[in-house]
């Protein structure tokens, strides 16, 4: 059967106001990133840390779904049970467009984790402050649900999975950087990379310069604007003989 592997990144949220880390004027231009996303960080300072994601959960509240959110829910309902959409964000705007799968890879923003009994807990949009105390074990030594640099990734065990099972590799608002797509694309017979810029691939000794040479097809737009021509490619891959 044919099956469809999305792999999203901060280019899919950014159309809707989403600050990205990298990009100019990207949050690590304003935040230190080993202070809010490192392990190290997390224990000099909860409460600089706690006050970072506050705040981005509380921005989170106000941003909607783009038009690329809405088509990828979509096309979850319209082939259910065959995408498998794995997502580097850890905002919530495919699930507020309808999108019920999502696997976040990194976390998620409106949960918080508790770090004795490990199990996370949905608070919305509210800060951290007040929903200190685990509801599952109840103990009171919580944190941001957002895996941090020295972590593992549990939900990285996803990739490969999604590798053996799908036909059809889609990477939409990835660079690569966190996650090399090189390796995924190369996995696959049909893929789509989507990217209003040509990135560079990330070892100086690939014998190809850049990251779409390695794609079937590549879609020089972004997201939103990446939609039309991605759902004639989808669904010639998944209708047709």
């Amino acid at each position: 059967m044919k099956r469809i592997m999305i792999l999203s990144g901060a280019g899919l949220s950014a159309e809707s106001g989403i600050h990205t880390f990298r990009d100019h004027d990207g949050l690590w231009e304003n935040h230190d990133v080993m202070k809010v996303c490192s392990t190290q960080g997390w224990i000099e300072d909860h409460k600089y840390v706690t006050r970072f994601y506050n705040d981005r959960r509380r921005d989170l509240e106000f941003k909607e779904p783009n038009p690329a959110h809405q088509v990828l829910a979509q096309l979850e309902h319209d082939y259910r049970g065959r995408v498998i959409h794995l997502t580097q964000n850890i905002d919530n705007l495919m699930e507020k467009a309808g999108a019920k799968d999502v696997i976040h890879l990194h976390g998620t923003l409106t949960d918080l984790r508790c770090e004795a009994c490990t199990e996370t807990f949905n608070v919305g949009y509210a800060p951290q402050e007040g929903n200190e105390h685990c509801p599952h074990c109840g103990n009171k030594r919580v944190r941001h649900n957002v895996v941090m640099f020295g972590e593992a990734a549990p939900n990285y065990s996803h990739i490969q999975e999604a590798i053996r099972h799908c036909t059809l590799f889609i990477a939409i608002g990835t660079s690569g950087t966190v996650i090399d797509i090189v390796p995924i694309a190369k996995e696959f017979k049909h893929s789509i990379l989507i990217d209003p810029k040509r990135q560079e691939t990330a070892s100086k000794f690939d014998p190809h310069t850049y990251i779409d040479e390695y794609f079937e097809h590549f879609i020089q737009k972004k997201a939103g604007n990446a939609m039309e021509d991605m759902m004639a490619i989808i669904k010639e891959h998944m209708d047709g003989r």
